[in-house]
């Protein structure tokens, strides 16, 4: 009988009608409940939670406060990384362009300088104008004189001179930083020229006897932190960043007062502003002790009763300054009353309309059941169709990102396995659909042209009937050149020259047909087996090639499109992209390429041609012989400069193995700045490589070459290898992925 009733009740709460009784009823009944339970809680802790928050508000502007000091560390770090084999006397514009870098978007922060023992300052400061520029002095018996100069997008340009009497060696940074011998915080001083309050981190940076190469500093203007406690200081509230010696680092609440005193040689101190809350809170300071870090404090000001607490900003490595929220007693406990009354309307309003949503909701609900039902029936038939495309049948995800997707796939008829790479159905319906469509176009016609046994192969290309494209290209059984070298160490001369020599072959075809590659690098450079033919080399990714210029009115007639595209990569990229050019498809004013294998006229933006290409490929030949960049850093601007300005390190020194004296004088030509004094063509490579001989030791012979493939296991069930570095996921796309093994 029980059962019999609980179905019942069960049938009538699934029925329409008690759908739309019971919903607003549970609804309102757990409304009206929480909110009598939550003005209750809230009349007994409320002082106790504000209390908190107060606390709370105070360790937030603490912790913004510290947050902005600590940006000092990691632009110091990279001053002592390019200062330590830098002169005063070298040209400065290059190192203006990374003090520059270095300093934007970091709020607080307002020069950033080098001092040397000669005199010499150069440095980037904030302009009250906001403007970053860029200033130089040098100490002569004359006297000193200020070089300003303002940044253009790639140079430095002289604005005016002023005649000065500074002198960096006499400042008190500079002071410090003898003494200390390490980095350090100075005690808060006027700076030279604004004579605003302020502190600086400051490192010696010291040669190998001990003597000092150079003073490196970043400036915190107090007045620029002010703005980080701003959240703070509002509807009564007062915020204050001092020193234990009285020293004000910031107060907003009287930033007018501060701005019209008259400058002064010594730092800020609360008795120059002579305001009573100030003068009562410093009187009560001592008193208080460690009662006002954490906690309330009270005292009067101007016969108001007022609240403080303190929290210390800067850690122990810091400048040890704190920070203070004041409030008003009277103040605070309106706040309190004020939110608990706001804080019923809302919980009555809110109870009110969940009241309606619900009857909305109960309504709705058996045509939400419907619609449940007709959406798992259309996602059944997507599914159905997700899984062929054309004559192929899609059996695994290699890899997606946030363009498309990379399947595993096999024909039906021929049961021969490829790789198919599909394009996000949406992308190719928005505003950019012809950029898109084109891009996508251009790369399949580009490697259906090139027939080299070295070059990936394309099967197909096409469209399907809901707008998604997609390539069916070889499946490769191999590891990426970048992977191979990570996990298995340099490869030894014989085999980089065989290796080379096949990418040769792929680019000899490329650049006969008038494409420059553009992006050649180890993780695109993939070697597979054949058969029973091994490291066989294929080259990747030719989504960022650069095909032959046309006329502006034929190009645009033949694409039926815009000439100027952006060449932006189809999957997921760390590469960077575009630079400019008639029928190129690229983003104006950007470079293309990967900043570690980029040749120094393609990083500047300007006309590149096949020796382009044999740059990277230089670039790869000293990754495979050394295991290491020829430029190694984590930032990709320092990158491109190095390419840009810096010779090549010595190539010997860095090699384990023989290497032939003609290998090695190879690629220091590849890595000429000067494309004209690299060699000529993909072709001249290949010859001078095939030149080269070894001593049966030292060949990579193909018995060699078997056994290290048998340590290579053959899975068809393989994870997705790392791409890093990759313009494309033309590597996932190509290849069937490797597992690393058990033993090299």
């Amino acid at each position: 009988m029980r059962r019999t009733d609980a179905a019942r009740l069960s049938a009538a709460l699934a029925s329409p009608r008690g759908v739309l009784l019971a919903i607003p009823l549970l609804v309102a009944f757990v409304g009206v409940s929480l909110t009598l339970v939550g003005q209750h809680a809230l009349g007994n802790t409320s002082l106790s939670m504000a209390r908190d928050r107060f606390v709370e508000q105070t360790a937030f502007v603490s912790q913004r406060l510290t947050q902005a000091l600590e940006q000092a560390e990691p632009v110091l770090d990279r001053m002592r990384e390019l200062g330590k084999g830098r002169s005063s006397s070298e040209p400065a514009e290059a190192y203006a362009l990374v003090l520059r870098d270095l300093i934007v978007g970091r709020p607080g922060m307002t020069q950033a300088y080098v001092a040397y023992p000669d005199g010499t300052f150069q440095g980037v400061y904030l302009e009250d104008d906001g403007i970053l520029r860029f200033q130089e002095s040098r100490v002569s018996r004359d006297g000193g004189k200020f070089h300003h100069y303002r940044f253009g997008p790639t140079s430095i340009i002289w604005e005016r001179d002023e005649n000065t009497a500074y002198d960096p060696r006499q400042r008190a940074y500079y002071t410090v930083a003898l003494q200390q011998r390490k980095r350090a915080w100075t005690a808060p001083y006027p700076f030279f020229t604004t004579l605003h309050t302020g502190v600086t981190r400051v490192e010696p940076i010291e040669m190998a006897g001990g003597a000092i190469h150079s003073v490196i500093a970043v400036d915190f203007d107090v007045s620029a932190l002010s703005s980080f406690m701003a959240r703070a200081d509002a509807n009564g509230v007062s915020t204050l960043v001092f020193a234990d010696d009285g020293v004000v680092l910031a107060y907003p609440t009287a930033a007018a007062r501060i701005a019209k005193l008259k400058p002064t040689t010594h730092a800020l101190n609360y008795r120059d502003i002579d305001e009573p809350l100030l003068n009562a809170f410093f009187a009560q300071l001592p008193a208080a002790g460690a009662a006002l870090r954490g906690d309330f404090a009270h005292f009067d000001a101007a016969g108001h009763s007022m609240l403080a607490t303190v929290a210390p900003i800067g850690g122990d490595s810091g400048p040890h300054w704190n920070v203070a929220v004041l409030v008003s007693e009277q103040s605070f406990l309106h706040a309190l009353k004020t939110h608990r009354r706001t804080s019923l309307v809302i919980a009555v309003l809110a109870l009110a309309a969940a009241v309606v949503a619900a009857w909305f909701l109960a309504r709705h609900i058996v045509r939400a059941r419907r619609a449940i039902a007709a959406a798992r029936e259309e996602a059944d038939r997507a599914e159905r169709r997700a899984t062929e495309l054309g004559s192929y049948t899609l059996v695994e995800c290699l890899g997606k990102g946030g363009m498309g997707e990379v399947w595993r796939a096999e024909h039906r008829l021929l049961a021969r396995q490829a790789a198919i790479k599909l394009i996000n159905v949406e992308l190719t319906r928005g505003p950019e659909t012809l950029q898109i469509q084109e891009r996508f176009k251009r790369e399949a016609q580009t490697i259906a042209t090139l027939r080299s046994r070295n070059t990936v192969d394309l099967f197909d290309y096409g469209v399907t009937s809901d707008g998604t494209f997609f390539f069916v290209m070889e499946l490769l059984d191999g590891i990426d050149l970048e992977t191979l070298t990570e996990r298995y160490g340099p490869q030894p001369a014989s085999r980089a020259v065989n290796l080379l020599t096949q990418a040769c072959n792929s680019l000899a075809e490329a650049h006969d047909a008038g494409l420059v590659h553009r992006d050649i690098k180890p993780a695109n450079l993939f070697i597979c087996r054949a058969a029973e033919e091994v490291d066989v080399l294929k080259v990747l990714d030719f989504g960022l090639v650069l095909a032959p210029a046309e006329p502006d009115a034929t190009a645009a007639a033949r694409a039926n499109a815009p000439t100027e595209l952006p060449d932006q990569p189809l999957l997921p990229s760390s590469g960077a992209t575009g630079s400019t050019g008639s029928a190129r498809l690229t983003l104006q004013g950007s470079y293309i390429g990967t900043p570690t294998f980029i040749a120094p006229e393609q990083a500047l933006g300007q006309a590149v041609d096949a020796r382009t290409d044999l740059y990277a490929l230089g670039c790869v030949a000293f990754w495979l012989l050394t295991g290491k960049l020829v430029f190694p850093s984590n930032d990709p601007t320092a990158a491109l400069v190095a390419h840009m300005t810096q010779a090549p390190p010595p190539l010997r020194p860095l090699v384990a193995g023989h290497l032939p004296e003609a290998l090695e004088d190879l690629v220091v030509r590849c890595l000429a700045k000067n494309p004209s004094d690299r060699p000529a063509s993909a072709r001249e490579v290949s010859r001078i490589l095939r030149s080269i001989e070894f001593d049966p030791a030292d060949a990579w012979t193909t018995e060699r070459g078997h056994a290290w493939w048998e340590r290579l296991p053959k899975d068809p069930q393989r994870s997705v290898p790392p791409t890093s570095g990759i313009g494309t996921l033309d590597t996932i796309l190509s290849a069937k992925p490797t597992r690393r093994p058990e033993t090299a």
